[in-house]
């Protein structure tokens, strides 16, 4: 009698297993769709747009293949000289595939003009800038540019913008390879050295 009991326990915990593997199938996602959300992150910063500053989008994919410096800047700071060292240094290296892209922003002491305009013209009639603005955009907190968002997963807290003129260095892979704090001088060595490292990088 004990030993036909069994059976019908046996039968039920299959039963139930059976039925836990249909939920669990469910449920977990396929290695198929797991890999499909990976490949929808963000894998290099040519997957992000900005706004241009005299209207219309600025896509990095327009830049596939350069070496790119982007920097958080601001009309009224006491780093805003630096415009002089980033358009000579634009100069030095445009023709090898560099470009520097200017991101105003209003997040570090509220030291940016009011109007893309105005920021356009002060940055022009002051500096002779030619290098690619973007808009007003805000780069750092929970309401960052989705490309800001981005460089602090990719290269950390640390590297994150505290300050106006903050410096990111992107390779030819559309990958962080440096960041430069506010001090660091567009022309000094630090950042010569890594932008002509980048250069040396094979288009891919």
């Amino acid at each position: 009698m004990r030993a036909l009991m069994v059976q019908p326990f046996f039968v039920f915990c299959c039963a139930l297993f059976s039925a836990g593997l249909c939920i669990m199938s469910i449920i977990t996602p396929s290695s198929a769709q797991a890999s499909s959300a990976q490949t929808a992150a963000p894998l290099s910063a040519y997957q992000f747009n900005f706004e241009a500053i005299e209207g219309g989008e600025l896509p990095l994919s327009s830049y596939n293949g350069e070496v790119l410096l982007i920097v958080n800047t601001a009309s009224r700071c006491g780093f805003t000289p630096q415009y002089d060292g980033l358009q000579m240094l634009y100069d030095s290296y445009r023709e090898q595939g560099f470009t520097v892209i200017g991101v105003p922003s209003d997040d570090f002491g509220k030291q940016e003009l009011a109007q893309d305009a105005d920021i356009k013209a002060f940055c022009e009639v002051n500096f002779n800038i030619d290098f690619p603005l973007t808009t007003k955009t805000v780069v750092k907190g929970n309401h960052a540019h989705p490309f800001y968002q981005w460089a602090l997963a990719e290269a950390g807290n640390m590297a994150k913008p505290r300050w106006n003129f903050h410096k990111y260095l992107i390779d030819r892979n559309g990958q962080i390879v440096d960041w430069f704090s506010s001090v660091t001088s567009p022309q000094s060595p630090k950042i010569t050295k890594a932008v002509e490292k980048a250069l040396a990088q094979a288009k891919p």
